[in-house]
C-alpha cells in the first residue's frame, strides 16, 4: 500500500510544492473527514477523496461537490457515532457521479484501526481492497 506523508523543503511551502499537493486524493478517518472533505470541495485540482466512518453535507463547505472528483465513504452500517453522517454520505452518493457509499455489517466506528478495540478484521480488509482498487 502507498504511503504519503509531504512535507515540504527549506524554501517552505512554495506555489510549486502546494500545487504538488493539490494532485494528491484526500482522505480522513472520523473527525479528519471534514478537513480532507473541505479540502477535496474548495481546493482545485483533488484527484479523489476517501472518508472513513464519517459525511458531511456538501452545503458545509459552500456548495456542490466539484465535477469530476472521485470519492469512496466507508462506513458501518449501525454505527451511533455516525448515525447524523449516513444521511450525508446517502447525498453525496446520490448527486456525484462517481462516487460509492460501502456498509460494512456491525456497530464500530473506527473498525479500520487495528490499535483499538473497534477493529473489525473482515471489514478492514475490504476496506483496504476497495480503497487500493479506487486509488489504482
Amino acid at each position: 500500500m502507498a504511503e504519503v506523508l509531504l512535507f515540504h523543503h527549506a524554501q517552505g511551502q512554495t506555489p510549486g510544492f502546494i500545487a504538488f499537493a493539490d494532485e494528491l486524493v484526500y482522505a480522513g478517518f472520523s473527525l479528519g473527514v471534514m478537513p480532507a472533505q473541505q479540502l477535496a470541495q474548495t481546493r482545485p485540482g483533488a484527484k479523489g477523496a476517501l472518508f472513513f466512518s464519517a459525511a458531511m453535507p456538501p452545503s458545509e463547505f459552500g456548495g456542490d461537490w466539484p465535477e469530476g472528483v472521485p470519492l469512496q465513504i466507508h462506513m458501518m452500517e449501525d454505527d451511533e457515532w455516525a448515525e447524523d453522517d449516513l444521511p450525508a454520505a446517502r447525498e453525496l452518493v446520490e448527486s456525484v457521479d462517481r462516487a460509492e457509499l460501502f456498509l460494512y455489517p456491525g456497530n464500530q466506528h473506527l473498525f479500520a484501526d487495528s490499535s483499538l478495540v473497534d477493529y473489525d478484521e473482515q471489514a478492514a480488509a475490504q476496506l483496504k481492497e476497495r480503497v487500493l482498487a479506487f486509488l489504482a
